[in-house]
This record gives C-alpha cells, sequence and structure tokens, in this order.
C-alpha cells in the first residue's frame, strides 16, 4: 500500500463492485464537530482516505457540511456561504493525482451505483462506527456490509480511525495530508502574495514574523464562561451569547461555574493583551511583526488596542490583502481560515492560545515543513495565570518564568509521537522515517 491520508467526514459512502478485485467507491459529508470550522477541521479526510486503501475502495470527494452555531460571531458578513466544495478549498486534481498510486479517488458516484438507490444517497444504509476504531473492526464489519451491499454511508465519520494502524495505511495518512491536501489555486495564489508582503514587512528582524492564533471570539469567550472586565454589560452579553448558540446548556440545574477556579486551571482564552505582555516577556521586542490569525475579535477596539501598542507592526489579514482581494473570500470561513493557516505556517514562530484543531494541525505540519522541528510557543497557561495575577511581581522575575517557558516550548517542537498521540500533531517518525519513494513527487501541500 502507499501513503495517503485525509481529514475528519461525518458521513460516507462506500460502494463495491461484484468483483472481489473491484475497488469500492466511498461518498463522505464532512460536517465539522469541533469548534474551529475550517481547513483544518477537515484533516480528518485523511482517515478517510486511509479507510478507503485499507478497504481497497475508491473515495468520492467528500461534501462539506459546517455547522452555523460557530460562525456568527467570526464573520462580520450577513450572507455566510455553507456550502463550500471539496474544490473550493482544496486541489481537487492534485488531490486525485497524488493518490493516484494509492487510492483510487473520482468526483462523484458513478451513475450505475446511484440507481440502485434511486439516485438517493440517503437511501444508502449508514454504518455507526465507534470512534477509533481498528482496522481489523473495519475488515471484520465495514468490509461484509460493503460487499453485501455494495455501498454504504459512515457517519460520523470525525475520529473513527485508531491511532495505531499498520505502517502501510499510516503512509496513506501521510501523504494525503501532508502531501495531497494542498489548497485550491486562488487561495495559494492570494496566500503566497500575504506570506511575501509579511516578510518584506518584517525587514526589521530580517524577515521574520511571529504568527498568532488568537481566540477571543465572542462565543470562544463565552464558551468558556470565564470572566474578563466582569462588568453588567459583559455578564449580559455572555448570557446572551450562551443562550443564542447551546440553548440552556450553561444554565441546568447543578451546574455551577466557576470563573476564578475555570482561569487557574489555565482554561480561559488569553485576551490580546495577555498574549502581548506573554511575548514581550519573552525577549520579543517592539521591532516584531506579528500576524493574528483570527476571527472577528470580540470588543475588538477594546482589547486589541494594548496589543497594538505593545507591538506596532501588528497585521491581520484585512492590513495584509486589500478589501478587492479579500472580497471572493468573504463569507467564505474555510477559505479565510486557509489564508490564515498558510501565513502561520510560513511564520518563523508560531503561537498557539486556546487549543483546538487549527493549532495542532499547524504545529503538526510545521514540523513536517521543518525537517522534525519548528518554533512553537504553546504557553503554559496554569503558569501565565498566576504570573499574570501576582500584583507583586517585578518585571525581571516575570522575564525570567516566561523565558524558562519558552525555552521549554522550543525543545517539544521536535517530539515525537507517542502511541497515543495523533500523526497529524507529531508526523515524526511515521510521517518523516520513510523511504524516499513514500513522498509524493509533485511537492508538499502548499
Amino acid at each position: 500500500m502507499g501513503k495517503t491520508a485525509m481529514p475528519s467526514l461525518k458521513s460516507g459512502l462506500l460502494k463495491r463492485g461484484s468483483d472481489i478485485n473491484q475497488p469500492f467507491q466511498s461518498v463522505g459529508k464532512l460536517p465539522p464537530t469541533q469548534p474551529n470550522v475550517g481547513p483544518l477541521e477537515l484533516v480528518w479526510i485523511s482517515d478517510a482516505v486511509a479507510v478507503a486503501g485499507l478497504l481497497n475502495a475508491t473515495l468520492v470527494i467528500p461534501i462539506f457540511h459546517l455547522n452555523s452555531v460557530w460562525l456568527d460571531s467570526r464573520l462580520n458578513s450577513t450572507s455566510l456561504c455553507f456550502n463550500d466544495k471539496f474544490g473550493d478549498i482544496f486541489d481537487e486534481e492534485f488531490f486525485k493525482h497524488a493518490l493516484r498510486n494509492h487510492v483510487n479517488v473520482v468526483r462523484e458516484l458513478p451513475e450505475d451505483v446511484l440507481q440502485r438507490f434511486d439516485n438517493n444517497i440517503s437511501s444508502i444504509v449508514n454504518l455507526r462506527v465507534k470512534a477509533w476504531s481498528s482496522p481489523t473492526y473495519y475488515i471484520q464489519k465495514v468490509l461484509p456490509k460493503l460487499v453485501e451491499l455494495g455501498a454504504v454511508r459512515i457517519a460520523p465519520f470525525s475520529n473513527r480511525l485508531a491511532h495505531a494502524v499498520p505502517s502501510n495505511i499510516q503512509g496513506i495518512r501521510c501523504l494525503a495530508n501532508f502531501e495531497a491536501l494542498r489548497f485550491s489555486e486562488s487561495i495559494r495564489i492570494l496566500a503566497a502574495k500575504m506570506v511575501d508582503r509579511m516578510i518584506k514587512n518584517s525587514s526589521k528582524s530580517g524577515g521574520k514574523y511571529i504568527s498568532v492564533h488568537l481566540r477571543f471570539e465572542e462565543d470562544m469567550v463565552a464558551f468558556s464562561c470565564c470572566e474578563y472586565d466582569g462588568g453588567k454589560e459583559e455578564k449580559r452579553e455572555m448570557d446572551v451569547a450562551r443562550e443564542r448558540s447551546w440553548r440552556g446548556k450553561f444554565r441546568r440545574r447543578g451546574r455551577i461555574i466557576r470563573p476564578g477556579a475555570i482561569r487557574m486551571d489555565g482554561k480561559c482564552p488569553l485576551t490580546p493583551l495577555e498574549v502581548g505582555m506573554m511575548l514581550r516577556g519573552m525577549g520579543f521586542d517592539n521591532n516584531t511583526a506579528v500576524y493574528v490569525a483570527a476571527g472577528k475579535i470580540y470588543k475588538a477596539d477594546k482589547y486589541i488596542a494594548p496589543l497594538k501598542q505593545i507591538f506596532p507592526r501588528l497585521e491581520t489579514k484585512d492590513t495584509v490583502a486589500s478589501p478587492e482581494e479579500l472580497a471572493p473570500f468573504q463569507g467564505h470561513l474555510s477559505r479565510l481560515a486557509a489564508l490564515d493557516y498558510t501565513i502561520c505556517l510560513h511564520s518563523e514562530v508560531f503561537v498557539t492560545t486556546q487549543g483546538g484543531n487549527f493549532p495542532h494541525f499547524l504545529m503538526g505540519h510545521r514540523r513536517y515543513l521543518y525537517g522534525g522541528h519548528a518554533k512553537t510557543i504553546n504557553p503554559d497557561k496554569r503558569k501565565l495565570a498566576l504570573l499574570f495575577d501576582s500584583p507583586k511581581i517585578s518585571w525581571e522575575n516575570f522575564k525570567r518564568e516566561l523565558q524558562d517557558m519558552l525555552r521549554h516550548s522550543d525543545v517539544k517542537g521536535s517530539e515525537l509521537r507517542k502511541p497515543s498521540g495523533s500523526l497529524y500533531t507529531y508526523p515524526m517518525p511515521d510521517c518523516m522515517c520513510k523511504p524516499a519513494d513514500a513522498r509524493n513527487e509533485d511537492g508538499n501541500m502548499l
């Protein structure tokens, strides 16, 4: 088997012909199941490709379905687009070409197969596969159904394949995720221009810039149940946001919310000011160019100003690209996230502040791209909470603690994957200690 990998699906369809050696065909719908909606959510497509390879299946290009709960506060737009196709985000032809020696990929389910189900995909039986299912499970449970029915759906698909799989299947994951899945041409062209501009804007720091994934959108602040200014207006806004998106989840009987305990446990999103203080304490001066990857920041005028004061050379996609350049992307959350992703991928240092799929997959891609080690700042937020809430700490002591944290992050930049870890975050050794012919001859994902 070859090497391939693919982001996660919420529904998949596999079809088998009458010949035991004939490939299967699979169709998938991929609604994200995590708060981070965007191209990184789709990284589980790699698992779908791996399963297709395991079962000798033909994979049909997935259909994406986005969860609107997490979209409202991300974009300042009245017309969000929920129907991006695979080819709007990824280079479809490149994807099929890169996988051609390992998994057959087609655009849509063949007509003769679809006719068996009255031309209605929803008529095809849906198999409920347990999370983290082993290859043995797919061979013993899914394969017989494919042989019997000719086609099945699998929904949801997110996290439906175990971390531990045979090396040839792991190789398929690697190829799909780090090589075959590159962004569409329109995204790549604008993203390349934006990276070039960031490098030029970083002349005072040798063409090197920092990227920060800032999770301080209204929905994230509301979901965290943390307090910031602690005023009545903030409480009212957060109550409204929670009720709008989660309808009573936070008002259930017996549920006690302790914002102070949440903060001390390191679960609160860092404010832009806290990010600025952290980076300054780590030794980055005001000549450092900083790119902020974020959605619509909660009370941006209030919270971004202090960060801008600490780092005057602060940029976002709205300052690096012109309104005319961004116009085709507005309302398309995944395409905008792809721009952020690419600029973060090529930064000298990447800073993650709140976890989630975006930073986890980005850290893995950076490790893969830079030969095993990439400078990533993944702060100890429990320790940060103690430092920020210590009014008597001196600046010198604060800096010493932050620089220790920076050294610790740098050491962890080249970690090997543990048995329970994801190769999408830790691609070494599975995706990087492999024969030369395992690489796709056309280059990497982006």
